[in-house]
């Protein structure tokens, strides 16, 4: 994954929580109710926003982990193919070493 996607995919992760955030907060102000009333959804809003953006970190944590997993996984099968290849190569010149 590069950079320039995780950043693009960040941006707009926030983009769509800042929406929704500013929706519900216009929705709710703009709505005919009482003060009382009003903080009330304004306080269940974002608590259900935060909920929302806690479960998307999550996701995104998740997503990441699985992605470090993978490069962890091929960094290591690479090393190893060179490993291999370097110690073939040294058996290699010990022979021709041994022939000479």
């Amino acid at each position: 994954m590069s950079d320039n996607s995780s950043n693009s995919g960040f941006a707009f992760l926030a983009g769509v929580v800042i929406g929704a955030a500013v929706g519900a907060v216009a929705g709710l102000l703009f709505a005919p109710a009482t003060g009382e009333e009003t903080r009330n959804r304004l306080v269940d809003k974002s608590k259900d926003l935060t909920d929302e953006l806690q479960d998307k970190f999550e996701d995104l944590k998740d997503t990441v982990t699985d992605v470090l997993e993978d490069v962890k996984e091929a960094a290591q099968t690479k090393l190893e193919e060179v490993k291999e290849t370097a110690q073939s190569k040294i058996e290699e010149v010990k022979g021709e070493k041994a022939e000479s």
